[in-house]
């Protein structure tokens, strides 16, 4: 029988359908498109994106030139610009402000035909490294209220480019998504005087049906209400509001839980397109001590529909017992 689920944070309702119980072998990715051969983000080819705001480069070489290993540029069709003022205004019951923000592109490595599980161990500490530097900065400019950093992997999850790539966007406002978790996570904290996820850590790690991967300061595990199947949540076992304090002790640990996380994914599922995205807390408050930040992997798997659309509800077809039960057993000879 199906079982409505609820998630402790947003108190949203999900429906795991175990009667489905699809596994790894029922879905079937789309094929790659074929591309023209040409790509930007590739060595050499510096020049054909915006100049690079920073990169991790062997000694020696110059910016905006090749021998980088991690290099970020301003998206040259960003969503937000970065220069102006917001200028709040109203129309009658409206409200309206310029479209500033920032936009920028990690391009994660020189190999155009890597993947995030392909990659060596030190390249993802690089690349987890310079997300935590590039919040940093932009966490400076008064302006910005909220950091998202994403990644869109495949055609079917958003990616327009197929060099390995991956985004930060910087708001002048909350967005609607982050001030729910915001809310949930405080009434919680107000109700029982404790992080919701750091209970989640603990129950996840006490029965252990749902977890992934585990290391010393990091977990990924299978959410009790995952939306999606083989849906993901990685955490730091130590409780922290913003990702922008991440300690460079802790950076290598990260970089294994969510390399060693995205590498069953692909074993189990053969490359799937997915999303991951680093939920943090706002910018500039104080008031975030019941926060917890955590990355989100979102394996695009099936389709939102008319009756997703129409009532909120998720249908998963994958149990999370099951969907981590394969990736924990998906990398093993």
């Amino acid at each position: 029988m199906s079982e409505f689920r609820r998630d402790p944070v947003l108190g949203r309702w999900v429906i795991i359908s175990s009667e489905r119980g699809k596994r790894p072998t029922d879905f079937n990715p789309a094929e790659p498109k074929k591309t023209n051969g040409f790509c930007a983000f590739c060595p050499g080819n510096e020049d054909k994106t915006p100049p690079e705001i920073t990169s991790i480069r062997e000694p020696g070489s110059a910016p905006n030139s090749p021998g980088w290993r991690v290099r970020v540029v301003s998206n040259k069709y960003p969503v937000l610009e970065i220069e102006g003022d917001l200028n709040k205004r109203a129309r009658g019951i409206y409200d309206t402000m310029n479209g500033i923000g920032a936009h920028e592109v990690f391009i994660e490595t020189p190999d155009h035909y890597s993947t995030i599980s392909k990659l060596s161990r030190q390249n993802v500490i690089e690349l987890i490294w310079m997300y935590r530097e590039r919040m940093v900065d932009l966490e400076r400019d008064g302006r910005f209220k909220f950091i998202l950093i994403f990644r869109n992997a495949g055609q079917d999850a958003g990616a327009s480019l197929s060099h390995p790539h991956s985004q930060l966007i910087a708001t002048p406002s909350v967005p609607k998504r982050i001030s729910e978790e915001i809310n949930g996570t405080h009434t919680y904290f107000e109700f029982k005087d404790r992080c919701v996820f750091c209970d989640m850590i603990d129950e996840e790690k006490y029965y252990k049906q749902r977890v992934v991967v585990e290391n010393e300061h990091f977990i990924s595990f299978a959410p009790f209400a995952s939306r999606f199947p083989f849906e993901m949540w990685l955490l730091p076992k130590k409780h922290s509001a913003k990702f922008s304090e991440l300690e460079n002790a802790r950076i290598a640990d990260m970089a294994d839980c969510f390399q060693e996380s995205i590498k069953r994914l692909d074993s189990a599922l053969e490359y799937p397109p997915y999303n991951y995205i680093i939920h943090t807390a706002p910018c500039n408050t104080d008031k975030d001590y019941f926060y917890h930040w955590h990355m989100e992997i979102i394996p695009r798997l099936t389709h939102v529909a008319g009756f997703e659309w129409g009532t909120g509800f998720y249908i998963n077809p994958t149990p999370p017992e099951q969907a981590a039960e394969i990736l924990r057993n998906a990398c093993k000879s």
